[in-house]
């Protein structure tokens, strides 16, 4: 091969990521970025980058391309052609795959020049997410993002390739279609050509789904992008990417073992091995046992009732209580018996700080007597009940709350988990998947006086419920169902309504006109007047999955292009103004 700086093909031959010692002696293209120079004098060595890894370039005094060498910079964008040699022994590097090798420069061009970055791309330096954001191609070139969409491509595939052995056929659905809001905002995309009207980008393919099942299409899947205008939090997104599922025929059986397979194909992507079926939860007991719709079962500490202990008991405060249908709940915390009492103190103004109205403990002394802050009150016998009740060691804490419904459980779950991650009492090497089942059909809206959908209008109540549907709402179960991982909703679906008849009743509960139903939905409602078939499905949140899976604290470390918790795009600049004569176009002021 010639010496000569320019002569390096138009194409590679192999990449960055692929040099082993068998290639050793053979003649070689890389093109790349230039991670790292190592100037010696006599001696450059750069790394050259590519999304598949890192190979070491070197220049001897002498080369004709030394000079050359020099003059790049990190971030040009280089071909180099020479041999590949091996490394010396106090050269290898064991860090990188192609470690054991080395490529002479013996050609050299420079196919693009870079700007110096705003911040370093060879090194995982901290960066604020507003830079990060503003320069996202210079970011997606770190090892790390690099990794994250890597492996989001890896769990796509997984997904498809499951879903396909099972019989699914990926079908798509509308992105412009009819507003039907039902919970958060929908984005209104005006139209040209209909003055004065508007298509919806779909929160979700929902209704399509059902449709499809309506058509005979059996098992559907799709990986598409959702939309919805949302309040600012901080992990949202205003487009995202679910899952989608839907099949005819099923029970909740059937769903669950489907998306079982689907979920250990993701996680053989990362060499983890979930065993099936996983451990199932009714709404019930995940909030009375751990306070939370979505428990994160890698460690124990379940909340427990001791309602019985104070129901005759002297302490007032409980006592009375108990007798107007609430509840005592007790949580114990390993080891934290041992505290001070000031430490055990702040754990009651952490108590008041999440709203809780109050919150007392019991411990055992070293020598068995019990400590309590209502020890007076309540007095001893009582509260060694407690203590025994609940299993409570002499090293460790007990915490009791009480309160109407789930008030009091929803206050220690939130200790639970606090205390968990501070103790650190959570695995984080275990994996945790199970199903919530049994959720309420509807809830009451403060806000709208009404009653509303706990998922969407079109779940399925228990058939056991059916005859309390109208008299007794707030006690029928839906036929719904939520996957969590590691205390994360990762995944929301449910038996779906498919007679005409109970979807009107159910609408009439949501109060739904007949009109505003037609209105809204009606091309679905004729739909089912045509013959559907059971069916039912899921949708699992991509972007979550991912980043739960990464050990990434945020969706958006796993998407290419997100935007801020503001719904900004700080590297495109939208949301922007647009020209008034596009204004004028689309019949808008």
């Amino acid at each position: 091969m010639t010496e000569e700086t320019h002569s390096v093909p138009r194409t590679r031959t192999h990449n960055c990521g692929e040099l082993r010692p068998s290639d050793v002696g053979a003649d070689v293209v890389l093109m790349g970025w230039v991670h790292r120079i190592r100037d010696l004098g006599g001696l450059t060595f750069l790394d050259v980058r590519d999304r598949h890894g890192l190979t070491q370039v070197v220049a001897r005094d002498g080369s004709a391309v030394l000079a050359r060498i020099k003059q790049v910079r990190p971030e040009y964008v280089i071909g180099v052609a020479g041999p590949v040699e091996r490394r010396s022994e106090e050269t290898l590097n064991p860090k990188i795959a192609t470690g054991e090798v080395e490529v002479e420069a013996r050609a050299l061009v420079v196919l693009s020049e870079a700007r110096t970055p705003p911040f370093q791309i060879d090194e995982e330096t901290p960066v604020s997410e507003e830079v990060r954001l503003r320069y996202r191609y210079l970011d997606l070139r770190r090892a790390r993002m690099r990794e994250n969409i890597g492996l989001r491509h890896r769990i796509t595939m997984a997904v498809r390739n499951s879903l396909d052995a099972d019989g699914f056929w990926e079908i798509e659905t509308p992105l412009l279609t009819k507003s039907t809001p039902e919970g958060a905002r929908d984005y209104l995309v005006p139209s040209r050509l209909h003055a004065g009207e508007f298509y919806a980008l779909p929160q979700s393919p929902q209704i399509f789904k059902q449709i499809l099942m309506v058509s005979g299409m059996d098992r559907y899947f799709q990986i598409v992008k959702c939309f919805r205008d949302e309040d600012l939090r901080a992990d949202r997104q205003p487009e995202f990417t679910q899952i989608d599922v839907e099949m005819s025929f099923v029970d909740e059986e059937a769903v669950f073992a489907a998306v079982e397979r689907l979920m250990q194909a993701v996680f053989h992507v990362l060499g983890k091995e979930v065993p099936a079926p996983f451990p199932r939860l009714t709404y019930d007991e995940a909030m009375t046992r751990y306070g939370s719709d979505k428990p994160d079962l890698r460690f124990a500490m379940p909340i427990q009732d001791v309602s019985g202990v104070f129901r005759e008991g002297r302490f007032k405060v409980f006592r009375e209580l108990v007798a107007r249908g609430g509840s005592v709940r007790a949580l114990v915390v390993p080891g934290a018996g041992r505290q001070s009492r000031a430490q055990i103190d702040n754990l009651v103004d952490e108590a008041l700080a999440l709203g809780a109205k109050g919150m007392v403990w019991v411990r055992q002394s070293p020598e068995g007597a019990i400590q309590s802050s209502i020890l007076k009150a309540a007095g001893e016998e009582a509260l060694a009940q407690v203590v025994e009740t609940v299993g409570a060691g002499r090293d460790d804490l007990t915490l009791i709350a009480a309160g109407q419904g789930y008030e009091a459980s929803v206050l220690l779950g939130q200790f639970r988990l606090r205390l968990a991650e501070r103790e650190g009492l959570i695995d984080e090497n275990r994996t945790s998947l199970s199903w919530v089942v049994d959720f309420p059909l509807m809830d009451w809206s403060e806000t709208e006086q009404r009653l509303v959908s706990m998922h969407h209008p079109f779940t399925s109540p228990r058939p056991e419920d059916l005859d309390r549907l109208e008299d007794d709402p707030a006690a029928v179960r839906a036929r719904a169902y939520d996957l969590v991982l590691n205390g994360n909703e990762i995944g929301g679906g449910s038996i779906r309504i498919h007679r005409a008849e109970l979807q009107a009743r159910i609408f009439r509960l949501l109060k739904i006109s007949d009109e505003e139903a037609q209105a809204r939905f009606g091309f679905f409602l004729d739909a089912l007047q045509y013959g559907t078939p059971p069916h039912g499905g899921i949708a699992l949140g991509l972007d979550r999955i991912v980043a739960l899976v990464a050990g990434e604290p945020s969706i958006r470390d796993v998407m290419a292009f997100p935007k801020t918790s503001a719904a900004v795009d700080l590297m495109a600049g939208s949301p922007s103004s647009v020209d008034r004569r596009q204004l004028r176009e689309l019949h808008l002021e």
